[in-house]
């Protein structure tokens, strides 16, 4: 089993790292306060969606993203211009510029492990890493191999250090063991098996040993099911046990439910899924999206979470206010009932 090592890395502006010869102490020593984070569900850049390129793109949502200390989406797409479509029924791919859009939005970090990050094979992969490193956006949950996979992103926000990891359930069958990252061999953080479950328990535990708070992205769940199943259930169980202090998911395309749960004598916050956010969804459950914004606490785990609903249109999400907003916050809250989760902490 390859070893998982902490990678730090530190966000300019937002470091208390010690400078001018100070004393590494001095710096851990400044009072550390809570922080929020706000993350967003699946994202391409197909069809109408591909209106996001354009510049302003995503101004609609780029003020709740600036707004926290953090911002996190799932990207599902190749960044490549080359390569070869997977033998699978959809395949999705986007310029460089997408992630640059991106960042431009106020995005901070990119999860990636999901069934799309390798529709245009290792090659794709190998250009998507080189794009994220030429935007500077951090891509957390693929690699050249399972340790860089399951490598957390690790941010220090006013001496509050951050971790965000990325890992899927969903892969398709026949390309489950081409696509998960192994030793030497690059792909996805997959948890399809009790290796890879392993995996990244081991990281999140490793980060909650260095980290105040732990945030692990989960690709999971059954499209079209606004349920979580029950492998869902018992992997959120394990992460919370683990450290995480949060756990929130992506792929139905569809929103589930969220809340706090307790278990392993620790708590957290789970949301099941978060829905489309940058998709070329045509109306209905699918088009309904939004931006969830956690606060973390500096003593741990999560003190409160807003739902910022939107809904797509023209393949990119548009806040919703006054009335529509409200139903849209209580219909969210109602897809609890199929859950574990408590409404409180």
């Amino acid at each position: 089993m390859p070893s998982v090592a902490l990678f730090a890395l530190v966000v300019s502006g937002c470091s208390s790292a010690p400078t001018d010869g100070q004393d590494e102490a001095v710096g851990v020593a400044h009072a550390r306060g809570p922080v929020t984070v706000a993350v967003a569900g699946d994202v391409h850049f197909e069809g109408s969606s591909a209106a996001a390129l354009q510049p302003d793109g995503l101004r609609s949502v780029t003020p709740v993203l600036s707004a926290a200390d953090l911002s996190i989406v799932n990207l599902e797409t190749a960044v490549t211009e080359r390569g070869q479509p997977a033998a699978k029924q959809y395949t999705f791919r986007a310029p460089p510029a997408a992630l640059t859009a991106l960042r431009s939005a106020g995005v901070d970090v990119v999860g990636m492990a999901n069934n799309h990050s390798l529709d245009y094979g290792t090659n794709g992969l190998a250009d998507t890493l080189a794009a994220g490193r030429a935007a500077k956006l951090p891509l957390i949950g693929i690699g050249q191999d399972a340790e860089q996979a399951f490598q957390p992103h690790v941010v220090d926000i006013r001496g509050h250090r951050v971790a965000v990891l990325a890992a899927t359930q969903v892969l398709d069958s026949s390309l489950a063991q081409q696509w998960t990252a192994a030793k030497g061999h690059p792909g996805v953080a997959a948890v399809q098996d009790v290796t890879g479950q392993k995996l990244l328990l081991l990281a999140v535990k490793t980060a909650a040993e260095q980290a105040d708070s732990v945030i692990v992205l989960m690709h999971w769940g059954q499209e079209r099911n606004p349920c979580p199943l029950p492998r869902q259930e018992s992997l959120a169980e394990d992460l919370i046990s683990a450290g995480a202090d949060a756990v929130v998911g992506s792929h139905a395309h569809v929103q589930l439910g969220n809340g706090w749960l307790t278990t392993g004598g620790r708590e957290g916050f789970v949301d099941y899924g978060l829905g489309n956010f940058v998709f070329y969804a045509r109306g209905g459950a699918a088009a309904q999206s939004g931006v969830l914004t956690l606060t973390l606490p500096a003593t741990g785990g999560v003190s409160s979470a807003a739902w910022q609903p939107a809904r797509i249109q023209g393949g990119v999400p548009q806040p919703l206010s006054g009335v529509d907003s409200d139903k849209a916050i209580a219909d969210k809250e109602a897809l609890r009932e199929c859950t574990d989760l408590a409404p409180r902490p």
